[in-house]
């Protein structure tokens, strides 16, 4: 959720995380996941965008987002498999049970870690419930905790906004209706 919810048009209203090369080695500092060392490049910043995008993609498929295509979600998965053959994954076996660990370390590793949490949330049967928000522009990334998984906006705040967003629309609709001359 962590990586999902770092572009700038979330509830809390974040700056662009991910603006620069600069912006993610500070986000990767600040979720330890790097060091003052760590070689990151404007490429890899471009590269984290585009891979929260069809994360985001994917979340909205979740959430039934009526915007949401079958293309744009076909465009987002083809983007996802290409990833993970470039931020491999290897399984680590322990007494305790098994995981799955970037095979790289830096930026790749990454990248290979998203991907990691997400199969580690499909294979727990819980993947359909991480979800992007349905307001526009919000898609901050949520967990759908309710007992039915019907769960569509991050809180209450955007399921009102778009709640008034439709009321508005049909009142407009109504309205071009009454005002259109008769036939």
């Amino acid at each position: 959720m962590r990586f999902v919810n770092t572009h700038p048009a979330g509830p809390h209203r974040l700056p662009e995380r991910f603006a620069s090369a600069k912006d993610l080695h500070a986000w990767l500092l600040e979720q330890a996941m790097g060091s003052e060392t760590t070689h990151v490049t404007e490429a890899d910043a471009a590269a984290a965008r585009e891979l929260r995008e069809a994360l985001i993609t994917v979340l909205l498929a979740h959430s039934a987002d009526q915007s949401t295509t079958s293309d744009m979600l076909a465009e987002a998965e083809s983007y996802l498999r290409h990833a993970a053959s470039r931020y491999p994954l290897i399984t680590v076996v322990t007494a305790s049970g098994a995981s799955l660990a970037p095979a790289q370390s830096d930026v790749p590793g990454l990248f290979a870690t998203v991907l990691a949490n997400a199969t580690e949330l499909a294979q727990a049967g819980v993947w359909d419930r991480v979800r992007a928000c349905r307001h526009q522009p919000c898609h901050f990334g949520f967990f759908d905790r309710t007992r039915n998984k019907n769960t569509v906006y991050c809180g209450p705040k955007c399921g009102s906004r778009e709640s008034m967003r439709a009321y508005r629309q049909r009142k407009q609709a109504l309205a071009s209706q009454r005002d259109a001359p008769p036939e």
